[in-house]
């Protein structure tokens, strides 16, 4: 039966490693963590745990004014640090963090980039544009002019916009699950729209066809092996009746190498690679 649901990931688990013919000495609760912690590896380095999304944010009055730095000392995250060094002086360090981010949710692990709100010389949001004069005065119907021309009049355009018009810089960590701007937030006007390029983890709950995720499974596994292992140490030496001697430790052991070989084939396999710098 592929497993659909976690509990049938944990059924299925525990069928891989002998149930019901042997007893497996590892309690739910250690599974729950560790059915977690291989979520958050698989979500956080798998390219098949996050999707590329798009996703909107309306801008607020209390977003405008946190950026700014307009609000009170908790808002803007104004903070005094005392330091003392080794010659047992005391130096006070008053600084201010500007507050000038937006909360995310926790799914979001990574952000690409912000597309563009406000116009641009080459913009079509006014008529003195030059994308709208050139629409009007060489495109008024089809045919008027060469494809090829305004291919390359539309490339020298997007340089124009490259060079005049200053990128919005952002910064973000995936711990903070907030999203710094660094922008002249007077120029923002409330009620406007932000829209970012996102990878959002991929919820297992609402998409079940996670659970039953080959390396999903194959990693659970082990990590409940290796588990299994650590639990059945403190008996090392201990014969049951007949003579059966339990090995905690080379349950262990082995997996522990079935781990090493999985993380080795994921890094090579199902991570996306990171970008070489060029220039």
């Amino acid at each position: 039966m592929k497993p659909a649901s976690r509990t049938d990931l944990i059924n299925y688990t525990k069928r891989q490693l002998g149930a019901p013919v042997l007893e497996i000495n590892v309690a739910d609760e250690q599974i729950d963590d560790l059915i977690d912690d291989a979520l958050q590896i698989f979500q956080e380095r798998h390219f098949d745990g996050v999707t590329k999304d798009y996703v909107k944010y309306r801008i607020t009055e209390d977003d405008k004014n946190r950026g700014r730095g307009l609000t009170d000392a908790e808002v803007t995250g104004v903070t005094t640090t005392t330091v003392s060094h080794t010659v047992g002086v005391t130096t006070e360090f008053k600084f201010e963090e500007n507050g000038n981010y937006l909360p995310l949710p926790p799914d979001i692990i990574g952000v690409e980039k912000i597309f563009h709100f406000d116009g641009s010389a080459t913009s079509t949001n006014n008529m003195f544009s030059v994308k709208y004069q050139l629409f009007l005065n060489d495109i008024y119907y089809y045919g008027a002019t060469e494809v090829l021309n305004y291919a390359m009049t539309r490339t020298y355009l997007s340089d124009l916009d490259f060079l005049l018009t200053t990128q919005k810089q952002f910064r973000f960590n995936q711990r903070q699950d907030r999203l710094y701007i660094d922008i002249d937030w007077g120029s923002v006007l409330e009620d406007d729209y932000l829209v970012f390029e996102v990878f959002k983890a991929i919820d297992p709950d609402s998409f079940t066809g996670v659970w039953n995720d080959s390396f999903l499974k194959r990693y659970v596994t082990q990590l409940v092996k290796r588990q299994w292992g650590q639990n059945l140490m403190k008996f090392q030496g201990v014969k049951l009746p007949g003579g059966v001697e339990l090995n905690g430790r080379q349950m262990y052991d082995d997996a522990q190498k079935e781990l090493d070989v999985i993380r080795e084939q994921m890094s090579n396999t199902y991570e996306l690679p990171p970008l070489d710098m060029i220039g």
